[in-house]
């Protein structure tokens, strides 16, 4: 499996999937919406075709898993995110960015493994993720947002 249409199909699934879940959190005045769970979808989706496209390409190399690696950064960007994720007052903020951060991990991971065109790819959806989406959801806000509020 290479980086191939279905590759690319998974990663634009799984971030539109994902946008679609945190639709009703966006609409509903939660402050993970539609970019938050957006890029952790496309986070995952990325991480797990890097460890698909990994384990075929290094099958013979025994001595250390590269997907172990990536393993280690996941974890590690998962806390660092969580660190992102402060506090103020009851609210959460900076999901999206801890988030992107993650995904931007997942970017780095498809690079170390040679994976450019992957990495490219989940870069552009990133970005369309951010810029696009943000506006998607200040409209769908200003649209439906209100007769959500109050509402779990």
């Amino acid at each position: 499996m290479g980086l191939d249409s279905e590759v690319v199909w998974r990663l634009v699934i799984a971030a539109a999937l994902g946008a679609l879940f945190g639709l009703e959190r966006s609409l509903a005045g939660k402050h993970a919406g539609m970019r938050t769970y957006a890029l952790v979808s496309l986070g995952s989706a990325l991480f797990t075709v890097e460890g698909v496209l990994a384990s075929i390409q290094f099958a013979t190399f025994t001595a250390v898993s590269p997907l172990q690696l990536a393993g280690f950064v996941i974890v590690g960007i998962g806390f660092i995110g969580s660190g992102l994720a402060v506090f103020r007052g009851d609210h959460p903020v900076e999901l999206t960015t801890a988030s992107g951060i993650w995904v931007a991990a997942a970017i780095g991971v498809a690079a170390g493994f040679g994976y450019a065109a992957l990495a490219v790819v989940a870069t552009m959806l990133g970005i369309l993720i951010f810029s696009v989406l943000a506006r998607v959801e200040r409209i769908l806000h200003i649209k439906f947002g209100d007769r959500y509020k109050g509402q779990e």
